[in-house]
């Protein structure tokens, strides 16, 4: 009788297995932030979110766990059991830049997570204080070529994608701009409105509204593509400079060994809330495109980005010790 009993729980093994898979999700879904309430990373799960929990039936809560560039919040996901029910909002910093800009990395970018889908994106603009006597980014690197080491170029922080499209200038360039560190791009670009430091090359959600009040002059697009928002600001291969690319993705990961079916049933859930025109609509003000695409896409663009970012730190020999 034993053998029997053997067998019989093994061929009900599979059947338990899928149907625990096909059960998710059976309790409260957390998705943790792993930057300040109020940012832009922070708006985008908060606009999903209420649609989610209605489609899967379950109460998702958005968790702020900010600190070193993403890190103390991409480490507490990654420690997390792989179920689906604890997620990471993730960034082109946290899973790019972090990296290869920390000696002793928090966690493994590439092997500690399973993506699910990436969100929506944003290219970064190039912007100056008024005072700055450049209108186009010719006579931007004129003027800084002309004066060495006199303009000044903020960033929310070293390892920020703002930091590296400043050092990415510098190096395209060959232009000397002294880099002045924040803690966040808020009080970042209010020195510049304020005329504390010359320029920024931050996310367009950050600056779009500035903008187009004029309290900043743009100055280029940092991608190939024409914002909608500002679509009389060249982007970098219209200005001349086709390889000063920057920008930022906002994507969804889960643990590693997260089983593929609660992947593809969070995918599902992520995309339909993030295609729902009012969501749109409301990224759009914000300065960010949609992208909603399947795990596999979105982990060939973290590849991509990845190693174009180890090169870019290698170049501006930006690092952080820990």
């Amino acid at each position: 009788m034993k053998w029997k009993t053997l067998v019989l729980a093994a061929m009900m093994a599979p059947f338990s297995v899928g149907a625990a898979f096909a059960a998710f999700p059976e309790k409260m879904i957390t998705i943790v932030v792993p930057y300040p309430a109020g940012s832009t990373a922070d708006a985008i799960p908060r606009l999903v979110a209420p649609l989610m929990s209605k489609s899967l039936g379950v109460n998702i809560i958005i968790e702020n766990r900010g600190g070193a560039n993403g890190s103390i919040g991409a480490a507490r996901v990654a420690a997390s059991p792989a179920d689906g029910y604890t997620i990471l909002l993730a960034t082109t910093g946290m899973m790019a830049i972090n990296p290869w800009i920390y000696e002793k990395p928090a966690y493994n970018a590439e092997k500690d997570f399973a993506p699910i889908t990436n969100g929506a994106s944003t290219p970064n603009i190039l912007v100056v204080n008024p005072a700055v006597k450049a209108n186009s980014l010719k006579e931007l690197i004129a003027l800084a070529k002309a004066q060495p080491g006199k303009l000044t170029f903020a960033s929310a922080g070293i390892g920020s994608t703002s930091h590296l499209c400043g050092e990415t200038l510098k190096v395209l360039e060959g232009v000397d701009a002294v880099h002045i560190p924040y803690q966040g791009a808020a009080p970042a670009l209010q020195d510049v409105i304020g005329g504390q430091v010359s320029m920024m090359c931050d996310n367009l959600s950050n600056t779009v509204q500035q903008v187009q009040s004029g309290a900043l002059r743009p100055i280029v697009v940092t991608a190939a593509e024409a914002s909608k928002q500002l679509p009389n600001v060249p982007t970098s291969p219209q200005a001349g400079s086709p390889d000063l690319l920057a920008g930022n993705w906002y994507g969804f990961v889960a643990p590693a060994a997260t089983p593929k079916d609660v992947i593809e049933k969070l995918n599902a859930s992520f995309v339909e809330a993030l295609r729902d025109p009012t969501v749109a609509t409301r990224m759009e003000g914000l300065g960010l495109a949609v992208i909603a695409d399947k795990p596999a896409e979105f982990q060939a663009t973290i590849a991509k980005d990845s190693a174009r970012m180890e090169d870019i730190v290698k170049r501006a020999k930006a690092k952080i010790s820990n």
